[in-house]
């Protein structure tokens, strides 16, 4: 009768090899998990800098544009302008004919913090002509 008791008593419960086992195989699932939320919130990251950079950069190139109408003969060259927040904008001006102008805007989000847009920063250029109104 004590046999009886000790077998049915002890089948009610996890041994310690077998929590260690179910421990591992737990463990062993989640790092490829946490990898991929990672990566993922990474890639969101930088998705969400390229969205502000264009809107930004769009933005700054209508800006440009509604200001050439009245003021074709303005230079509208710019360098490491603050746009919003930590986004810095670089705008080129250069004349390709007497009536017909390229403007080219380059944004993106100051990562280093040192106000200078650096050539690994930009996240969006967008080049366009003006012509010249009347």
């Amino acid at each position: 009768m004590c046999r009886k008791l000790n077998s049915a008593h002890r089948s009610g419960g996890f041994t310690l090899a077998e929590v260690v086992v179910a421990s591992a195989l737990l463990i062993a699932a989640l790092v490829p998990i946490l990898k991929a939320l990672t990566s993922a919130h990474t890639t969101s990251a930088i998705m969400e800098r390229r969205t502000n950079s264009l809107m930004l950069a769009q933005a700054k190139l209508e800006d440009i544009k509604a200001r050439s109408i009245y003021g074709y003969a303005d230079v509208f060259a710019e360098t490491n302008s603050a746009i919003s927040g930590s986004y810095l904008c670089n705008v080129s001006d250069s004349a390709v004919s007497a009536d017909l102008r390229q403007i080219t805007v380059s944004v993106g989000s100051d990562l280093s913090g040192n106000s200078v847009l650096e050539a690994s920063e930009i996240e969006v250029t967008l080049s366009t002509l003006l012509a010249r109104r009347w």
